[in-house]
């Protein structure tokens, strides 16, 4: 009698601490139940996040940045050639000038003592053309081409006065157009300003091809990367507007006196160059604009302001494997009641 007293005691006790230990396996932590007043998942398989692909996500700012990368890229060939353009006399940069002052058949006022030689220019001593360029002018004569380039100098700007007065023969003289020496100091003060733009963009404009690929991975870049090529864009538009201004103006100037029957062009060619160069920094600064507002950068994605491409999340067909099999659900648990007089 005393030993099925003893056993149904030490049932009972048994009964009670395996009672208790399953209630406490299945009781909420602290931690959880802070995560349930707050809506957060209770646990990892509530909720289903899908993985994410930041360089799918990402794809259309890389796309972007890779045209902004070329844009500039284009610009700097244009505008490396629109430099170097007339600096001495080889092929495609002998063709690349502003402007080409053509003396062939100048009238001269006076030609005391002078003998008649191939053109009236050569017969005075000049030369038959002098065309221009960023760093320096070219002469030469029409059946002999380029003889000779000046050497190239920092701020330059052309005087056609100066040249023709050295050149010119004793006793031969040239009345030219009265207008030309009032225009020559706005046209050095020009001709600085554009040298300095010129150069001052085309360096901005490499340095962006490299700094471009930055903005990728934070929007908070395309702000300043905006300015900086906003900049550039805008010393490059300066010079290519002064240089057509100033050149256009220079043409019309020369050529007003009909009596001196001195030819006057402008080169296409560059113009064709610097114009080319000025658009494509336009373009890449366009991009940067709009990418300082659009396009999902990689922070965006990984703190959740923007999900980019859609296709860099998983779906029902490619990220199976991740989905709970009950994880939305409250399965209810069934249990098999011990009776109180169970033997373990």
């Amino acid at each position: 009698m005393e030993q099925l007293l003893d056993n149904k005691i030490h049932t009972d006790s048994s009964s009670r601490k395996q009672a208790q230990r399953e209630s406490t396996l299945n009781s909420p932590t602290d931690t959880e139940k802070r995560e349930s007043a707050d809506g957060n998942p209770t646990s990892p398989a509530s909720t289903y996040v899908p993985s994410v692909d930041l360089k799918k996500a990402t794809k259309s700012r890389k796309n972007a940045i890779a045209l902004a990368c070329f844009f500039f890229f284009i610009s700097v060939i244009f505008l490396l050639l629109t430099i170097i353009g007339n600096i001495n006399k080889k092929a495609v940069l002998r063709d690349t000038w502003f402007f080409k002052l053509d003396l062939t058949n100048i009238i001269p006022a006076s030609t005391d003592g002078i003998t008649l030689v191939n053109s009236l220019a050569r017969s005075l001593g000049l030369h038959d053309f002098y065309q221009v360029g960023l760093w320096n002018f070219c002469e030469g004569y029409n059946d002999e081409g380029i003889t000779r380039c000046s050497s190239p100098k920092t701020l330059y700007w052309f005087n056609p006065v100066q040249i023709i007065l050295n050149e010119l023969l004793s006793g031969a003289t040239v009345a030219l157009p009265n207008d030309i020496n009032n225009i020559l100091r706005l046209i050095r003060i020009a001709s600085n300003v554009m040298f300095g733009c010129f150069l001052t963009g085309i360096c901005m404009n490499v340095v962006s091809i490299f700094v471009t690929p930055v903005v990728l991975y934070s929007r908070w870049w395309s702000f300043p990367i905006a300015i900086w090529t906003f900049i550039a864009a805008l010393l490059t538009t300066i010079a290519t507007v002064i240089a057509t201004v100033m050149f256009i103006i220079f043409r019309n100037v020369i050529t007003s006196q009909d009596g001196l029957n001195i030819g006057a062009e402008v080169g296409t060619q560059m113009f064709a160059f610097m114009w080319v160069g000025c658009a494509f920094t336009i373009f890449g600064f366009a991009i940067h604009l709009g990418l300082s507002c659009c396009c999902a950068s990689r922070r965006d994605v990984k703190t959740g302001r923007r999900k980019g491409n859609k296709a860099a999340y998983g779906d029902s067909t490619t990220d199976t494997k991740k989905r709970p099999l009950a994880g939305r659900f409250n399965m209810p648990k069934f249990r098999r009641l011990k009776a109180s007089g169970a033997v373990v």
